[in-house]
């Protein structure tokens, strides 16, 4: 093997119309030791916190590549590695601490990974870890809803923002756990596309939340996963969420949160970070090999639809400059992957 490898980097963070915004490099091929493995990257999926991460305005002094989300084989194994083995296909989504997966090989933590579901393509698999990871650990570990339909009979979620990569996979998953799901949707295309993924009712994101769930003969709802602009949503949530309800975000906001709002109601506030685990080295890690692999059993079992919705082939920079600039257009439905050429 090379002593380097091809990568998709940065040394300045800008607009992706820049043509420095992402760069091809060349740089030196990692070496497994401790708990990480070595993982020949064949796909890879764009998040928006690609996106963010490239935008921040910062400069680097050696290339900062990007990329979370990926699937491929086990090249090598750390000294202490013990859930894998050279040969093993595999998906994860990685660290926000550490170099990314836009890259011919990739060093990642054993406890954040997990065999690939065997029924999927490499392309496929991509598709699934940081969105299934966040969907996960919001709805079963944040909100505290039990993965169990004769707990959540009755029970209702509004999942804003439901086509989108986390919202897709959010949806399916609250669908399987007996919820009744509302998903937001605005255009033609979307409503469909959220209900396919299991949403009982889909609501516009665009105008006001009572009304339209008193149409659909409901006043309130248990739970709320807010995964587009949690301040512009924020009065919309405190007023259709129940008294003793709770209410899940993964949007970061500059604008100040009144969670006073939240009082009368006994309502819980709390935020979701699917990096939290691998970037504080958390004590329980190794849930998200856990939580992945259980849902490798579900997608092999059909009890999870495929997110996928584009494949750019070839991981270079005009493929991921492009895949930047669709996922910024905010018209996204579910998931874009960017496979490695055979």
């Amino acid at each position: 093997m090379s002593n380097d490898m091809k990568a998709v980097g940065l040394y300045k963070h800008l607009p992706i119309t820049e043509e420095e915004s992402l760069i091809d490099v060349t740089v030196p091929t990692p070496k497994a030791s401790g708990h990480d493995i070595l993982v020949r990257v064949k796909a890879v999926s764009v998040n928006p916190v690609d996106t963010k991460v490239r935008a921040n305005g910062e400069e680097e002094d050696e290339p900062k590549i990007l990329g979370y989300d990926a699937a491929g084989i086990v090249e090598e194994v750390g000294d202490d590695v013990s859930l894998f083995q050279v040969g093993d296909e595999v998906y994860y989504a990685g660290s926000i601490a550490r170099s990314g997966s836009n890259s011919e090989c990739h060093l990642v933590d054993e406890r954040i990974v997990a065999q690939k579901p065997s029924t999927l393509t490499y392309q496929e698999a991509a598709a699934f870890p940081l969105t299934t990871l966040t969907s996960w650990e919001a709805l079963f570990e944040r909100l505290n809803i039990p993965f169990n339909k004769t707990a959540n009979q009755g029970k209702s979620i509004l999942i804003i923002g439901a086509a989108g990569g986390v919202g897709s996979i959010a949806t399916q998953l609250a669908h399987l756990a007996g919820l009744t799901v509302i998903g937001t949707a605005s255009r033609e295309e979307t409503i469909t596309w959220t209900k396919n993924r299991g949403a009982d009712y889909t609501i516009n994101h665009h105008h006001s939340f009572g009304p339209q769930l008193e149409g659909l003969e409901m006043k309130e709802v248990d739970y709320i996963f807010c995964l587009n602009s949690t301040a512009h949503h924020w009065d919309e949530m405190v007023n259709v969420i129940k008294p003793q309800g709770k209410i899940c975000s993964i949007v970061e906001t500059d604008e100040n949160l009144n969670l006073s709002a939240l009082q009368h109601k006994s309502a819980t506030f709390v935020w979701e970070f699917m990096f939290t685990r691998s970037l504080f080295q958390t004590e329980d890690m190794i849930e998200q090999h856990t939580i992945l692999s259980h849902v490798a059993k579900l997608i092999d079992e059909g009890d999870i639809k495929t997110t996928l919705t584009q494949t750019l082939t070839g991981l270079n920079t005009r493929n991921l400059r492009q895949a930047h600039a669709t996922l910024e257009s905010g018209k996204m439905i579910g998931k874009l992957v960017v496979e490695q050429e055979e």
